[in-house]
C-alpha cells in the first residue's frame, strides 16, 4: 500500500539525574563528593532510506520515544547515554514541526543516509562532585537532567523522478509507462483507473535512463482538492521536466492543455516554469486518413496559440515512442 502522509508524536529522552554521593572508604572517614553526572537523553533522527518507498509505518504507529539517560552513581561515575531513536524515511519526505496554529518545517529528506536531528535529547544533570568548593567541602546536591517535550510532525512524501505525467483521467498514461518501463500499473478503460502514484525507470540505450512517475489524472479544480487534487499534485513538484499528455479524440486539445497548465499553476506557480513536453496520445484510435487531418489541426492550433510543436504517438500502436524516449532524455540532460 502507497501512503505518503502520515502524523506522529515524538519525544526525545530526558537527562538522566545526577548523583548525591561520597567517598567511604576504610581508613577515610570523611571522603568527599564524588556523585557523577547523568546521561545525555537519547534524540529523535531522521535517516533518508533508499529501502523505504511508502510512509505506511508512520500510518498505524504514532508514537516513538527515544531512550532516557541513566542517572550518575558514586565514584564520578557518569550515567550511560539513551539510545537515539531513528526514523527510516522514503527520500523526498519533508518533516513538519505542527504547533498550535503553525507547521514549521524541520527536514527535506532528499538524500540516502541524510541524517536529520528533529529533537535533542536532554542533558545529564551534574553530579555533586561538581559543587565542592573550598567553602562547601560536602555539597548535598545535584541536578535534575534535562527534560524533553513531545512533538507532534507531519510527513508528506512527494515522489522523487525526473519526469511527470500529466493530463486528465483516461489519457493513456499508464498505458504509456507500462510500455516504456517495467512499472505495472492498473490500466483499464476507465477514468480515475490510477489511484496511487507509480514510478517506472525508462531505459534510453545501454547505459542511459530516467525515471517517469505517473499520477491519477487532474480534473478542472484539482487545485482546490477536487478529484484527488491536493493528494497527488505534490508528487511532480520535484520532477525536472513535465509530460502532458492529451488524448487525441479531446473536443478541443489546445483548451485541454491551457486547463492542464492552469489547474498546476494555481497549484504552485513555479511548475509552470519547468521545462515540458506536449503528446498527443491514442493515435491509433483514428484511420489513417482521418489521423493526418486531425494532427494538422491540433499542431496549427498549439503553434498559433503558445508557439510549440507537439508529438503524436501510440503506446499500443508502438509509434513515435523511441523518438519520444530520446526527446525526453535530451530535455532532461539540458535541463540538468
Amino acid at each position: 500500500m502507497f501512503i505518503d502522509y502520515a502524523r506522529v508524536r515524538i519525544k526525545a529522552g530526558n537527562g538522566g539525574d545526577g548523583a548525591v554521593s561520597f567517598r567511604r572508604e576504610k581508613f577515610v572517614p570523611k571522603g568527599g563528593p564524588d556523585g557523577g553526572d547523568g546521561g545525555r537523553g537519547g534524540d529523535i533522527i531522521a535517516v533518508g532510506d533508499t529501502n523505504v518507498n511508502t510512509l505506511l509505518d508512520y500510518r498505524y504507529s504514532k508514537n516513538f520515544k527515544a531512550e532516557n539517560g541513566k542517572p550518575g552513581s558514586g565514584g564520578r561515575k557518569t550515567g550511560a547515554s539513551g539510545e537515539d531513536y531513528v526514523l527510516r524515511l522514503p527520500l523526498g519526505t519533508e518533516v513538519y514541526k505542527l504547533e498550535e496554529d503553525k507547521r514549521i518545517k524541520l527536514a527535506d529528506i532528499t538524500v540516502a543516509g541524510e541524517k536529520v536531528v528533529l529533537s535533542n535529547g536532554g542533558h545529564g544533570g551534574k553530579g555533586n562532585s561538581n559543587f565542592a568548593t573550598p567553602t562547601n567541602q560536602a555539597p548535598r546536591h545535584a541536578t535534575p537532567g534535562g527534560h524533553t517535550h513531545e512533538m507532534e510532525l507531519e510527513f508528506v512524501l512527494k515522489l522523487m523522478a525526473d519526469v511527470g505525467l500529466v493530463g486528465f483521467p483516461n489519457a493513456g498514461k499508464s498505458t504509456l509507462l507500462s510500455v516504456l518501463s517495467s512499472a505495472r500499473p492498473k490500466i483499464a478503460d476507465y477514468e480515475f483507473t490510477t489511484l496511487e502514484p507509480m514510478l517506472g525507470v525508462v531505459r534510453v540505450g545501454d547505459y542511459k535512463s530516467f525515471v517517469m512517475a505517473d499520477i491519477p489524472g487532474i480534473i478542472e479544480g484539482a487545485h482546490m482538492g477536487k478529484g484527488l487534487g491536493h493528494q497527488f499534485l505534490r508528487h511532480i513538484q520535484r520532477t525536472e521536466i513535465l509530460l502532458f499528455l492529451i488524448d487525441i479524440a479531446s473536443p478541443d486539445p489546445v483548451e485541454a492543455y491551457r486547463t492542464l497548465r492552469a489547474e498546476l499553476y494555481l497549484y504552485d506557480s513555479f511548475m509552470d516554469k519547468k521545462p515540458h513536453l506536449i503528446v498527443i496520445s491514442k493515435t491509433d484510435t483514428l484511420p489513417e486518413d482521418e489521423l493526418s487531418e486531425r494532427l494538422k489541426y491540433i499542431k496549427k492550433g498549439f503553434m498559433k496559440h503558445f508557439k510549440e510543436d507537439v508529438l503524436a504517438i501510440s503506446s499500443v500502436g508502438q509509434t513515435k515512442l523511441e523518438e519520444l524516449k530520446y526527446l525526453i532524455y535530451d530535455t532532461l540532460q539540458k535541463t540538468k
